[in-house]
């Protein structure tokens, strides 16, 4: 279902849909794995360094009104860089998904009825997403799950930040000039030096 064989939309890198209408009443699961080619697709949508793997189990359970229930999770591995180090780390992500699917033309409507319910629940419901033509899309949907998932501020384990050390010279210490009146005109004059000695 990952299209092997064509060539890859660099805007959705990866692409596997499957029609509503073949969706048994009684639901149907999928899993899905991207290819080496989508995986690249993918970390350069993500501007990522590479993507090891990406796979996801789902299951699609159809209810009123010609809506879908997609849940299962995606999961794999990330190149990321260590924003600490900038060295190129991989992570792990594993994201749960839990969506109600609706045809356009009842988007709308379930969208502000989601915005009525944010009153009265602790927890605010993921307004719905579109079937698009009759389909749903399996592998944009894992694509746009694998982002969330990401951690934006990845860190290696052993990564630890060190502030630069500015390294002063002895000679422009604000408290070299003091040195020379103690010492005497004979002690080394500090760098920019314009003071005259205590016999002037």
């Amino acid at each position: 279902m990952s299209r092997p064989d064509r060539m890859t939309d660099t805007s959705n890198p990866w692409s596997a849909p499957i029609a509503v209408m073949q969706i048994p009443e009684t639901g149907v699961a999928r899993d899905i794995e991207a290819n080496p080619q989508e995986r690249e697709a993918i970390a350069t949508l993500g501007s990522l360094v590479g993507v090891g793997a990406a796979k996801a189990s789902l299951l699609l359970t159809p209810i009123k009104g010609g809506q879908v229930h997609v849940t299962g999770r995606v999961w794999g591995r990330v190149g990321q860089t260590c924003v600490v180090t900038l060295d190129p780390m991989e992570s792990d992500f594993d994201e749960a998904i839990d969506l109600i699917f609706a045809p356009p033309s009842q988007i709308r409507e379930l969208a502000e009825s989601v915005d009525e319910d944010i009153e009265s629940e602790e927890e605010t419901p993921d307004p719905p997403e579109p079937i698009e033509n009759g389909f749903i899309d399996l592998g944009r949907l894992a694509t746009d799950a694998l982002f969330l998932g990401l951690n934006p501020y990845p860190r290696k384990p052993d990564a630890v930040f060190e502030p630069p050390v500015e390294q002063i010279d002895p000679e422009e210490h604000p408290f070299a000039a003091l040195k020379v009146l103690k010492e005497g005109p004979d002690a080394k004059k500090p760098k920019g030096w314009t003071g005259g000695s205590r016999g002037d």
